[in-house]
């Protein structure tokens, strides 16, 4: 599969934190896939085993601009606790250029996950990064977005109450 792109590559706006477009709620209801993914030490994530409380998932890269400029934004909103804030690495290559990469930016509450073969965006159908998609604490989805979001703002607060 091909890498996806990034929302400023594709036009939108990247340094607003303004949302790239509306939510897609064209798949609400699909059930969370069960998918597998790791971390720098070898720790493993079962999308499956999220259950329980509701998720953000956020595919995102080093190299894309509107991922760098949301993820200040994704960090507070997990920092907060009231829903969990999965992020997963679209990066080929070593693990230890994700670590460095949150390390420098002070990023402390995201879980760095990583899947270097595309298999998210292969599942989830996503071209243009970043991407998030919201799952309830059953496991359905409720929406995702295409492009970087202000996680700490209204339209992200309002968004995050749905069920």
């Amino acid at each position: 599969m091909a890498a996806p792109s990034s929302a400023a590559n594709a036009g939108e706006s990247a340094s607003t934190g303004e949302t790239a477009g509306s939510p897609d709620r064209s798949h609400k209801g699909s059930l969370l896939p069960d998918l597998t993914f790791h971390d720098g030490s070898g720790k493993v994530l079962r999308t499956a085993e999220l259950k329980g409380k509701p998720v953000l998932i956020n595919l995102w890269a080093t190299w894309c601009g509107p991922c760098v400029a949301e993820m200040p934004k994704l960090d507070a909103l997990a920092a907060k606790g009231a829903i969990r804030v999965v992020t997963i690495s679209q990066d080929s290559g070593a693990a230890e250029k994700v670590a460095a990469f949150l390390k420098a930016r002070s990023v402390k509450n995201l879980e760095p996950w990583l899947d270097p073969e595309g298999t998210a965006a292969g599942q989830w159908q996503v071209s243009t990064l970043p991407a998030s998609i919201y799952y309830d604490a059953n496991g359905r989805e409720i929406w995702r977005m295409n492009g970087g979001m202000d996680w700490t703002g209204a339209q992200a607060t309002q968004l995050l109450a749905e069920q």
